[in-house]
């Protein structure tokens, strides 16, 4: 029998708490043990998001939030600039799209990033622009985006600035309210340490006002809507329910953990992950600031990284992620957020130099796990 093990970038491991709160007997949506669950969760998101305002939550994916984003503050025909330097960055941009409306493409090669200072010129040109759609983790690269100095640009622009922190939240420090972003985006599966299937938006005054004019059609996206029910603690169609009540559990792990402990323990992990790839002689794929929420690692040369994601899988019952689109065979991804501690980067990181070997690249065993270990033991 071999453990399984999950490491892949999301959907992440579900503590036991969680699922032993998700598995009682499931509470109708329109009854005082919901509006009790949910009261817990309005509270405990706004400390999540960092934010006074409301959250809204949805029974759907990160991107069913990424697309809500779009409808409720946008019109057709309306111009966008999207930071784009990873797969995620290119679904802004394919929605962008798909709703018919003018994009400013502000790419970068993958692995790196859009440095403000472009963003901020690209506004100055066409100050017409009407949101920055961008990522905070690009979860396809392994790269975090500079959101905050994305966000001094936008305050000083009537656009808004709409981030996808599905990779990011409860992850690595987003403060929305202290750094002015308006509209922030995420998802259940990977800080929230929960199955998928919820969905985030959480809007700036001057978020909600772009919605008093977006005509892009919604129906079931419709946030102004939803925030009338939210904020009477009520929903306004079938939520999540199973789901809603295992994120009243996560959220209340996450505050007795404590945020700012949070964000210490997943650069803890992901310092010891990249320092255990570099010692096997292994490139990262992020060029710029790396993602505390997963690490992208470059194959040694002639290996098909594709055959390291099934190594992982078939000889050891681990579970990674390889390179998305243009990017497969090219990079693998560990994934060490959420629900994830120090011995699941030495085991992953073990697993990698037995796949490494059995792929009959030259391995200097516990080379790996000893730079990991070394970063374990510092103090700070």
């Amino acid at each position: 029998m071999k453990k399984y093990q999950l490491m892949a970038p999301g959907p992440t491991p579900v503590p036991s708490e969680v699922l032993l709160a998700m598995a009682g007997p499931i509470i109708h949506h329109r009854t005082p043990q919901y509006d009790a669950v949910f009261v817990e969760v309005r509270a405990g998101l706004k400390r999540l998001f960092q934010t006074s305002a409301e959250v809204v939550p949805l029974a759907c994916s990160g991107t069913g939030a990424m697309e809500a984003a779009v409808v409720n503050t946008l019109s057709a025909g309306d111009k966008v600039a999207v930071v784009r330097a990873g797969k995620f960055g290119d679904r802004w941009l394919d929605l962008a799209r798909a709703y018919g409306l003018q994009v400013v493409d502000l790419s970068a090669p993958f692995g790196h990033t859009v440095e403000a200072a472009r963003l901020a010129e690209a506004l100055k040109a066409q100050p017409d622009v009407k949101a920055v759609l961008a990522q905070h983790s690009e979860t396809s690269t392994g790269v975090l985006h500079d959101v905050r100095a994305y966000a001094a640009v936008t305050r000083q622009h009537d656009a808004i600035l709409i981030v996808d922190a599905v990779s990011s939240l409860g992850i690595a420090d987003l403060p929305m309210d202290a750094w002015n972003v308006d509209l922030v985006v995420s998802g259940s599966q990977k800080g929230l340490m929960l199955p998928p299937g919820v969905g985030f938006c959480a809007l700036s005054e001057k978020a909600w006002r772009k919605t008093r004019s977006a005509t892009l059609p919604k129906f079931y996206f419709n946030l102004a809507d939803e925030l009338k029910y939210v904020a009477k603690n009520e929903v306004r169609f079938t939520p999540a329910v199973s789901l809603m009540v295992g994120l009243r559990e996560a959220l209340r792990l996450l505050e007795a953990e404590g945020l700012p402990n949070v964000f210490k323990r997943h650069d803890r992990l992901a310092r010891a992950t990249r320092a255990g790839v570099e010692a096997l002689g292994l490139e990262l794929f992020a060029k710029a600031t790396p993602s505390p929420a997963l690490t992208a690692v470059v194959p040694p040369r002639g290996v098909d990284s594709e055959k390291i994601v099934a190594a992982y899988s078939q000889s050891h019952n681990i579970t990674i992620a390889g390179g998305q689109g243009e990017m497969k065979g090219k990079l693998f991804r560990l994934g060490h957020m959420g629900y994830a501690a120090e011995f699941d980067v030495i085991a992953g990181l073990a697993g990698l130099e037995q796949v490494l070997a059995d792929l009959g690249q030259p391995v200097d065993f516990g080379a790996s796990v000893g730079a990991a270990q070394k970063i374990f033991a510092e103090k700070s």
